[in-house]
């Protein structure tokens, strides 16, 4: 798994595939959805909506439970069994639509979930780190409540949403926040960013 410290901050707007001015999963999202996986992936979809709905007044720890929960629910499989690719960065709504896909697919969704659900972005880092346990190399979603405390860990390896220091299986090797990044004239780019961008204002599914 590849990962990129210019990893950039998808504002949700009218030309994505979710919005925080609606519900996270639209009805022309479900109609996608029917036409290419069938009646059964809508209901996991309908799972996603009502899970945001029961926890959009509850507090941060409930909110990152909830959707940590759910997302782990989705099964694991490679970018080369699913894709035929070394390196595919799938969109939310493939990951679920599919329902597979590898770490960097739990991390993104999760975040995304977290963003509508009012979550605070700077609080939320990419973290990538090597598993000792598996011997690669893992992405995971981390809180951080404030500057300099200690991270929660949200990941599909180990479910339980565990403090850092708990997480002897990981080493870390770096994080990063979305906005925090530089921006104008020394904004970088990312060939698999770049298309990933582009897949989710198409709508890719």
């Amino acid at each position: 798994m590849k990962f990129i410290v210019n990893f950039l901050l998808i504002l949700i707007s009218s030309a994505s595939l979710f919005s925080a001015e609606k519900q996270y999963v639209t009805k022309e999202l479900l109609e996608k959805v029917v036409n290419k996986y069938g009646e059964f992936a809508k209901n996991r979809f309908n799972s996603l909506q009502k899970t945001l709905d029961a926890n959009k007044k509850s507090n941060v720890s409930e909110q990152l439970k909830a959707v940590n929960d759910f997302y782990n629910g989705v099964r694991y499989a490679t970018d080369k069994k699913l894709y035929n690719e070394d390196d595919y960065w799938a969109t939310p709504a493939e990951f679920l639509g599919k329902d597979r896909g590898d770490c960097e697919d739990y991390v993104i969704s999760k975040y995304f979930a977290l963003l509508y659900l009012g979550m605070d972005p700077t609080k939320l880092y990419f973290t990538y780190a090597k598993s000792t346990k598996f011997k690669e190399k893992h992405m995971v979603l981390t809180y951080f409540q404030a500057p300099g405390v200690e991270p929660l860990v949200l990941d599909n390896y180990n479910r339980k949403i565990l403090k850092a220091s708990q997480r002897k299986d990981l080493i870390p090797i770096y994080n990063f926040n979305p906005t925090l990044l530089k921006k104008g004239k020394k904004k970088k780019s990312h060939k698999k960013w770049d298309k990933l961008k582009y897949n989710m204002r198409m709508g890719k599914i």
